[in-house]
């Protein structure tokens, strides 16, 4: 491979990743493009044990926030 070809290989590759790397653009097509996916994970036992792990978490992380002791006010 000469050093031509590597360097438009190394060029398409730079490209390839700014693509990757630039935030998703909206489908402004179907403004409801989220409706389309609404229930896609519907009775999906794999999800619903996310969703449980989560809220047993967010759970977890407010008990921790209610144990805290409050900081005494030093004396003058």
């Amino acid at each position: 491979m000469t050093i031509a070809e590597l360097e438009q290989r190394l060029l398409a590759l730079e490209a390839e990743v700014q693509r990757l790397k630039a935030p998703p653009e909206p489908n402004k097509a179907d403004p409801k493009w989220v409706l389309a996916h609404g229930g896609r994970f519907a009775n999906d036992p794999d999800f619903e044990e996310v969703v449980r792990l989560g809220r047993e978490y967010r759970k977890s992380l407010d008990r921790k926030r209610k144990q805290k002791p409050k900081a005494r006010a030093k004396a003058r």
